[in-house]
This record gives structure tokens, C-alpha cells and sequence, in this order.
């Protein structure tokens, strides 16, 4: 729960500064202005697809490992929609541009080390963090910055797609280019010293691998 909470607080800070939001984050804020929907919304069903994703990934349907991303993602486009709302009355998109991008590249450290707690435990976590963790052990010789340059690759798509029908483009900005330079690099650091008791637990094809790193 610590992890959700920590990672919903670190996703709607950037939001609200609006200097450059997570990749999936700003794709999400994209179609929400494009459809005129809720981002939470979106969040969802991005998540919901991510779900989906994960179970062709690990070549075989996993019930516990679905119900659990599903009900993941519930409370967290809940909890991000909720931030945004408090971070918005007080006042946080009115700030000066340089504390704004600040606040905005914060954001990405918290929900950085939201998603490297999580993905050690691998109890629960948000889909979108299950696919990078199934690609980082199963596809990609355990580097998380490789997976999550790849991970990066669909929503890049959808905001062109998005930039080329509307003509704007929403929450891409510094905040940004920090999330694409160094998630893999801060989620690999946060491996190491926070929490570093806390070893990888990733499970893959109904079996349980233990990892220290």
C-alpha cells in the first residue's frame, strides 16, 4: 500500500507542476485532453492493457497476477486523481517554472523508488511496473534501463499519433526527458540503498527466482 500511495503522489505531483510528466503519465494526460475524459480514466485503461500485456509476456494466463494488477490499478488512478485535486488547491501549477520542474523531476525520484520497492517484494504493483520487471528478468539480462527504454516505446507512439491529430502535446517537458534518461538508472540505484534487504522476488512462468543484486 506504501508503494501505491508513494507511487500515485510521485505520478500526480508531476501532473500538477506540469513540467514534463513519467512517458506513460504524459501519454495518459494526452488522450485525456484529446477525448475530454478524466486522466484517471486513462490511467486505467492503459493499466487495464498493460495487464493484458503481461499475461501474453509470461506465456500463460495468470488469475492471482491479473485480479491483482486490476485491483492495483483501481486504487491507483483513484489516488492519483485525488493528489492531483490537492495539489492543484494549493497552488502548485501557479509556481515559478524552475520550482515547477523541480517538483516535477522529484516526483519522478518518488514514484522511481514507489516502483523498485515493489517490484523486490513482487506482492503487488502496478502493471505498467510488471512489464518492465518481466522484460528486465525474462527478456533483457536483468537491466532495468533496458526495459524501460523499451517500455517507453508505445506511449512515445501514442503522443505522436495524438500530437498529429490534435496539434498539441500536454505534460512533455524537462520532467520528461529526466523520466526517459534515468528511470532505469534511479529504480537500479534504490535497488541497492533503499531498503537494499529487499531482494528480488520475481516470479516467471509459475516459479519464484530469488535475486540479489
Amino acid at each position: 500500500m506504501a508503494g501505491l500511495i508513494l507511487n500515485a503522489f510521485g505520478n500526480a505531483l508531476t501532473i500538477s507542476a506540469n513540467m514534463g510528466s513519467a512517458v506513460w503519465t504524459a501519454s495518459a494526460v494526452n488522450y485525456s485532453h484529446w477525448f475530454n475524459v478524466n486522466v484517471g480514466i486513462l490511467l486505467f485503461i492503459i493499466g487495464f492493457l498493460n495487464t493484458v500485456t503481461n499475461q501474453i509476456l509470461i506465456k500463460y494466463w495468470d488469475w492471482p497476477r491479473f485480479v491483482g494488477e486490476i485491483a492495483y490499478v483501481c486504487f491507483f488512478s483513484y489516488f492519483v486523481s485525488l493528489f492531483v485535486t490537492l495539489f492543484n488547491s494549493l497552488g502548485i501549477s501557479s509556481l515559478s517554472n524552475l520550482i515547477r520542474a523541480i517538483l516535477s523531476c522529484l516526483g519522478i525520484v518518488f514514484f522511481c523508488i514507489a516502483i523498485s520497492l515493489y517490484q523486490r517484494a513482487n506482492i503487488l504493483m502496478h502493471p505498467n511496473d510488471d512489464t518492465t520487471n518481466i522484460l528486465r528478468f525474462f527478456y533483457l539480462q536483468e537491466s532495468a534501463v533496458a526495459a524501460q527504454l523499451i517500455d517507453f516505446i508505445p506511449p512515445i507512439v501514442a503522443m505522436i499519433i495524438s500530437f498529429a491529430i490534435t496539434k498539441n502535446l500536454y505534460a512533455v517537458n524537462i520532467g520528461t526527458i529526466f523520466s526517459i534518461l534515468f528511470n532505469g538508472l534511479i529504480i537500479q540505484t534504490a535497488d541497492k540503498y533503499i531498503w537494499p534487504g529487499l531482494k528480488h522476488n520475481f516470479k516467471t512462468l509459475g516459479q519464484s527466482t530469488s535475486k540479489s543484486h
